[in-house]
Parts: C-alpha cells; structure tokens; sequence
C-alpha cells in the first residue's frame, strides 16, 4: 500500500533524505535501464558520490534496442560512469518458461550479475522501485531484496509523480518518458520466451516508432501482432495513409498478421488473447 499523501514529508524533503542515503554509502552500483526512477537514482548517486556511482546496464535479447542506445546517452549526459552487462536470464530455463515468476529470475539473474561488480568496487547495490511499484505484482522487487539491493528512492516515500517532479527539475529529458518495459513482457505469459520472437517485436516496434508514435507494444501472439499505441496516437494510426505503412512495418518485421487493440497501450494488455492466425 502507498503511503497517505498527507503523512508523508514534503517532496523537498524527500529528496534530501535520498541524497542522505546515498551520501551515507561509500561507493554506489546503480542497476540502470534508462527509464525515469533510475535515471534519477543514478543523477543523485552522481551528484552525491561523483565517480564513486556507477551505473550498470543490463543487456540481452530483452532489452529493446531503442532503450539500449537511449539509456547510453542520458547516462554520458547525466556525466555517471557506466558499465554494461549480459545479465544472462537466458540461460535459466525457469525465465525462459515465462511463467508468472519471470520477473523473479529475470532480477535474480540481474542480482547475480552486478554483485560482481559490486564486489570489485567495494560498493552497495542500488535500484530505483518508488512507491507505486507496491500497488503492483512486482516478483522482481523480492529477488532484489533477497540479493541485497537497496531502494533509496522507495525507503524515502517517492512516488511515480514525485520521480517525474524530481526529474525535469534536474533538467533530465526523459521526465516524462512513457513507461517502457521489457521484450518479454509482450509475450503472453505461459508462451516459452524466444530470442527470435522478442528480435522479431523488437524489429516491429522500431519501424512503428520511425513513424512517429510514442507510445508502443507490440503483443507477440505467434503469427499475429497485436499492435497497441497510445491512447491519445489512436486518431493517428486510424489515418489511411498511416495505417498502411504501419501495417507494413509490422508485417515487414516477420508477422503474417497485424491486429490493432482501439483501447491503445495499457499494462495488463496482454491479459487479452488472441486466436491463432488462420
């Protein structure tokens, strides 16, 4: 459960007590994606720790191309040092299984991976859940727990709104970033995880972006993509010209057939199956 707005310490103060936090600590290891509460989490470890932060990026199948470059780039712009690692949740039959614990071994593997890391810098794990993250099904945040890693930005009350606040005030440019996720999360859970499907999603929605929309899953349901785009990008991707050349795009990317959800993106979408294409 979140914590009542009005017992809470005001934003101000929350920030103080995550720079505190970290300030507290010798070294910092910064689990890093490029999305907005790490980019935050990795700009204050930065600004309180200098080169004593390092942020690392897990890399993999999963992680989409776009998130990859994008994640590069704010961390040379925040000024962190960066490290990239293979995380290897591939080689662990209980992810690939995609069952309703994937995103226990998908951290656990990330777990195994930075702590290394750790180790050679003599520093603490870091990660950026908020307080939103427990209204959730988050498996991930256990194994994190488990394996050591700590939460400042959660341990001092951020929210997801705070996060975004907390962002443009430090000029960072993704502070409001859509929600991104990772590949696997587009495959309906009980259908077993292919590197070949996630490149395939991954080839469909890099044509869908070149083409101008924000917000966008592509929900691997074998030969049929179903395509969801911003609520607010529906009118857009309605328009005839447009529509084609999305239609293309995705198809293009190795699917026999397109779907388009007019409830636009949404978390749970893939709660929703679809027949097999015919």
């Amino acid at each position: 459960m979140t914590v009542p707005t009005a017992a809470r310490p005001g934003l101000d103060e929350r920030e103080a007590a995550v720079r505190a936090s970290i300030r507290s600590l010798a070294r910092a290891v910064v689990a890093f994606s490029g999305g907005i509460d790490s980019a935050l989490l990795l700009r204050l470890a930065t600004e309180e720790l200098g080169d004593r932060a390092l942020g690392v990026l897990a890399v993999g199948p999963s992680l989409p191309g776009r998130d990859r470059r994008d994640a590069v780039a704010l961390a040379d712009r925040i000024g962190s040092r960066l490290e990239l690692v293979e995380a290897r949740e591939f080689e662990d039959p209980r992810y690939l299984r995609n069952e309703g614990d994937r995103c226990f071994w998908c951290r656990s593997a990330l777990v195994d991976a930075v702590r290394p890391i750790a180790e050679r810098e003599g520093a603490a794990m870091l990660y950026g859940p908020v307080l939103d993250d427990l209204d959730e099904d988050r498996p991930g945040m256990q194994a994190a727990a488990a394996g050591g890693f700590r939460a400042p930005l959660l341990e001092a009350g951020i929210s997801k709104a705070d996060a975004r606040i907390l962002a443009q005030r430090l000029g960072l440019p993704i502070w409001d970033k859509p929600a991104s996720a990772c590949l696997s999360s587009r495959v309906p859970t009980g259908t077993p995880i292919e590197p070949e499907a996630l490149a395939r999603i991954d080839r469909a929605e890099e044509a869908v972006a070149a083409l101008g929309f924000r917000v966008i899953r592509v929900r691997d349901h074998g030969e049929v993509a179903r395509l969801e785009v911003g609520a607010d990008e529906i009118g857009r991707l309605l328009d005839g010209d447009l529509r084609r050349q999305v239609l293309e795009a995705v198809r293009g990317s190795g699917f026999r057939k397109v779907a388009v959800d007019l409830e636009g993106y949404r978390p749970a979408g893939l709660k929703t199956r679809l027949p097999a294409a015919r």
